[in-house]
């Protein structure tokens, strides 16, 4: 199950840098932009005077901001559909313990999850029919055909394994995007501990039994609607980049851990509150949760395609994944030693506040137009190169003056005239 939920949130992301940079006014800005780059490489003859325009440093791209603003939807009515669904499921439980009390505890959750998976496989059929074939070449699999079932399953494991080493040799040649991975890979170890700590601390510190908990659960969750939609909103008023809407994401997120630790001020005890005294006191917590967890869900994959090889969505969300699952575990590892060698959960939140920080200086060094430049490049770099079969493909020489970037900017294009579409 946890295969293939990761799977499709791996091919959802990879739509979003495409529905981005097709989209319609911002194919025509780039182009206005490329032409006036390729116009005063003629004039001038100058190709690195004019590499790249003077305010990128300082400017956020067409795409990026779309990418975001389509993110920051996505990621909001996710949250709605989850409170929803949370609703639901708790009107299914009071319902089942009211008209058939004598049914077992089992079979009450077996039914909600049946309604949940139905509704998870009834929410697939308008994108099975509706949305379209990302472009690209489809995975060869005619040499295949012939083996047998537990060889082809072996030969595409091996090949999915293989498609990462190779991703991940790519990544390291970005330095852009592979500064942003070990900045995620810090920041989705924070994220998972401080959720797993705040669930673990509300249970054995606070006292709190499951319907608080729940609650708790939902309180977060329409938090993050709120947050979903108002930081688009809150970077434009302020004028903030992106990777600088996710600093102060993370600067928001360092509240949950201070909070916890100003319940060692002597004067703080005495009061009997705050600090996470009273059981109350983590609901407006999991508000802060719930609000940064939207900015987050949204900036980070919208930034993080950016940063992408046009053409290798799939297999660098997949990586994007990878880096995320990989790292939930040693936070909460951490947590754990803290918690039997100390007998307390409070203590922790020393741990977390740096785990929190961490992530700070790489994201603040990150330059999004520079990381974008640098991939198109590694795409016609690795188009030249003749690599197939994956989600790199070859790049046709048009013999354009916009030299390898424009060739970049148009490999989708050439791709939908080749499929008809």
């Amino acid at each position: 199950m946890q295969v293939s939920l990761g799977s499709s949130f791996v091919l959802l992301n990879s739509f979003l840098p495409l529905l981005a940079s097709n989209y319609p006014s911002i194919r025509e800005q780039e182009a206005t932009r490329h032409a006036s780059v390729s116009s005063a490489r003629r004039h001038e003859g100058d190709d690195q005077k004019f590499s790249k325009p003077e305010t990128s440093s300082k400017t956020t791209s067409p795409a990026l901001t779309l990418s975001t603003k389509i993110s920051a939807k996505g990621v909001g009515l996710g949250y709605i559909g989850a409170v929803c669904m949370q609703l639901i499921s708790i009107g299914l439980l009071l319902g089942l313990n009211k008209f058939a009390p004598s049914t077992a505890v089992s079979t009450r959750l077996r039914t909600i999850l049946f309604f949940v998976g139905l509704v998870w496989m009834l929410g697939t059929i308008p994108c099975a029919i509706w949305l379209r074939d990302r472009p690209g070449p489809p995975l060869d699999v005619s040499h295949r055909r012939s083996q047998s079932h537990i060889r082809r399953v072996t030969t595409y494991i091996t090949f999915a394994w293989k498609a990462v080493w190779k991703t991940v040799k790519i990544a390291i040649q970005l330095r852009q995007l592979a500064i942003f991975l070990v900045a995620w890979f810090l920041l989705s170890d924070a994220i998972a501990t401080v959720s797993g700590t705040a669930i673990l601390f509300a249970r054995t510190e606070l006292k709190m039994d499951t319907v608080p908990i729940a609650i708790l659960s939902i309180t977060a969750t329409c938090s993050g609607i709120a947050g979903a939609f108002a930081w688009p909103l809150l970077a434009r008023h302020f004028g903030l980049r992106p990777h600088n809407t996710i600093v102060a994401c993370v600067f928001l997120m360092l509240i949950i851990p201070i909070y916890g630790l100003i319940g060692y001020l002597p004067f703080v005890k005495a009061w009997g509150v705050g600090g996470l005294q009273q059981a109350w006191e983590i609901y407006p917590l999991g508000v802060v949760h719930g609000f940064v967890m939207g900015g987050l869900s949204s900036y980070c994959r919208s930034f993080y395609g950016q940063l992408i090889p046009p053409g290798s969505e799939a297999a660098f969300y997949a990586l994007y994944a990878i880096t995320d699952k990989g790292s939930s575990a040693v936070g909460p590892a951490v947590v754990g030693i803290i918690v039997d060698r100390v007998g307390s959960i409070r203590p922790a939140f020393a741990f977390l506040a740096v785990l929190i920080a961490l992530p700070i200086p790489l994201l603040l060094v990150l330059d999004s137009e520079k990381g974008r430049e640098d991939a198109k490049r590694m795409a016609v770099r690795l188009g030249k190169a003749g690599t197939n079969g994956g989600d790199v493909y070859a790049l046709e020489d048009d013999g354009d003056e916009m030299g390898d970037e424009g060739a970049a900017l148009g490999l989708l294009a050439r791709d939908r005239a080749r499929s008809g579409q």
